[in-house]
């Protein structure tokens, strides 16, 4: 059946990649970023768009106005420099959980989600490299990353009392480190897996023989490729489900390792300037995905040297083009 759907954040990394599978699909897709939308890392003309501020509660209003669906994907984040050296700015990404919601009581939304993360879990089971994964029940007691992890912990039982106070069926996912093509790969925001696939091509193509590296390099987490989470995403969704779950990977690496894999497909090999002054975020950290194949047996299903291969790939591809004026890798 054909619905209309309204995907907050949908100029951003996961964001984009939903609007196109939604689309794929048949729906309507009405769209909404605070980017300009020069800055959109996927603008699709078949959606309506709007460029807008959702802390707003009228522009929430406005744009979930006979919506069936939402999906929210929208806040301040980025890679552990960017929320490390930004806390108050994630924390106000609280208002556009808050005013969505509001939203969707007064338009009367049949199902509303909430994008959380892996940064919520308590810190003190996340203090070794290779950790047991983390089960839902291990965010509490709370004691979350700080900042960012705060605003997503809070935003998630903004959801829970929004369901009980007013029937809004929501659901809410804790995404483990997202990764792939058309997302942001250099200017501050980006994540390990595409900061480093840059760091080696640009080494490669200049021709140093080695590349930086925060921290020793020991750290560890687990990396989902794109596809994954969006099909994750819409299983979770499409269900009768209420609990929060995991969606991620549960194939943990070190950094190191991850770079060894990274210098395999470039077929170019790096010695590592660790600098251990640089933000590392927790020792260890790792997907625990056993409830979610209980409720909707899935899994991810692409490895990580795969994904790495396309993103490899299409970064490349980017840096060839157009470096200099690229989407990618400007922050706005």
């Amino acid at each position: 059946m054909i619905s209309k759907y309204l995907v907050c954040g949908a100029g951003g990394f996961i964001g984009g990649h939903l609007v196109q599978s939604l689309i794929d699909e048949g729906h309507e897709v009405i769209c909404a970023d605070i980017k300009p939308y020069e800055y959109w890392f996927q603008l699709s003309e078949e959606c309506k768009n709007f460029s807008l501020d959702l802390k707003n509660y009228d522009n929430c209003l406005m744009v979930s106005k006979d919506v069936d669906y939402i999906y929210n994907m929208a806040c301040n984040m980025g890679g552990m420099g960017f929320i490390e050296n930004n806390k108050a700015e994630c924390m106000l990404s609280v208002l556009i959980n808050t005013n969505l919601l509001r939203a969707c009581v007064e338009n009367k939304v049949k199902k509303y989600f909430f994008s959380s993360s892996a940064c919520v879990y308590n810190e003190s089971k996340q203090n070794d490299t290779f950790v047991e994964g983390l089960k839902e029940s291990d965010a509490y007691p709370a004691m979350p990353e700080d900042g960012y992890g705060w605003e997503k912990l809070f935003s998630e039982r903004m959801c829970r009392h929004f369901y009980e106070d007013f029937g809004i069926e929501t659901r809410v996912a804790r995404y483990h480190n997202v990764y792939g093509t058309y997302g942001t790969f250099d200017g501050g925001r980006e994540k390990a897996p595409a900061a480093i696939s840059r760091k080696i091509i640009t080494a490669k193509n200049s021709k140093k023989d080695f590349i930086d590296v925060w921290g020793d390099g020991e750290q560890t987490r687990s990396f989902m490729y794109i596809d994954d989470c969006i099909e994750g995403t819409k299983k979770l969704f499409n269900s009768e489900c209420r609990d929060v779950l995991n969606i991620g990977s549960e194939e943990q690496v070190s950094i190191n390792q991850m770079i060894s894999i990274i210098e395999e497909i470039a077929n170019y090999e790096v010695k590592k300037n660790y600098q251990l002054d640089k933000p590392k975020g927790v020792r260890g950290r790792n997907s625990n995905n056993d409830l979610i194949r209980s409720e909707l047996n899935w899994d991810t299903k692409i490895s990580l040297k795969k994904g790495l291969e396309k993103t490899y790939s299409w970064i490349e591809n980017q840096i060839k083009s157009n470096l200099n004026n690229n989407k990618f890798t400007k922050s706005y």
